[in-house]
């Protein structure tokens, strides 16, 4: 499993993907757009050390990257929420899967969303519909790790 961290505007979520892509076993951590990168401070405090085990790359350009790791052999997964979103329990990878991750606001970008193969949510059944990125990544990564 590849992660995409694209736009994440804090450096604590950062951190946060880090320490759950190091205890997930994830292959490789892309920073994409704006999201920042080690070495800094606010990443190192919530990674704990995970920023130096897992294996990352910066890059500005996600649209280039997103056809790079499909011709790689990999199904590009946006973790989204909203209308008409599969759930990540009842989808089915026959590929390697790389998931795509958005601005903590806005989600990801329309232009992003529309190269990718398929918009998985997490199931909520409570009255709050949205959870932090960095929590969302880590239950998508233990979902898609035993999958």
């Amino acid at each position: 499993m590849i992660i995409i961290a694209h736009n994440i505007r804090s450096l604590h979520n950062v951190g946060s993907i880090f320490r759950s892509a190091d205890a997930f076993g994830v292959e490789k951590l892309y920073l994409t757009g704006f999201t920042g990168a080690p070495p800094r401070s606010e990443i190192a405090k919530t990674a704990l050390g995970s920023e130096n085990r897992v294996v990352w790359e910066q890059t500005e350009d996600i649209q280039s990257l997103v056809p790079k790791l499909r011709s790689d052999g990999y199904s590009l997964i946006g973790l989204e929420n909203g209308e008409n979103i599969k759930s990540i329990n009842e989808t089915v990878f026959d590929k390697p899967v790389a998931l795509v991750l958005g601005n903590e606001v806005e989600g990801i970008e329309a232009e992003v969303r529309e190269k990718l193969d398929l918009l998985v949510e997490i199931p909520m059944p409570g009255q709050k519909r949205s959870l932090n990125v960095s929590v969302a990544a880590g239950i998508a990564m233990f979902v898609l790790s035993g999958k």
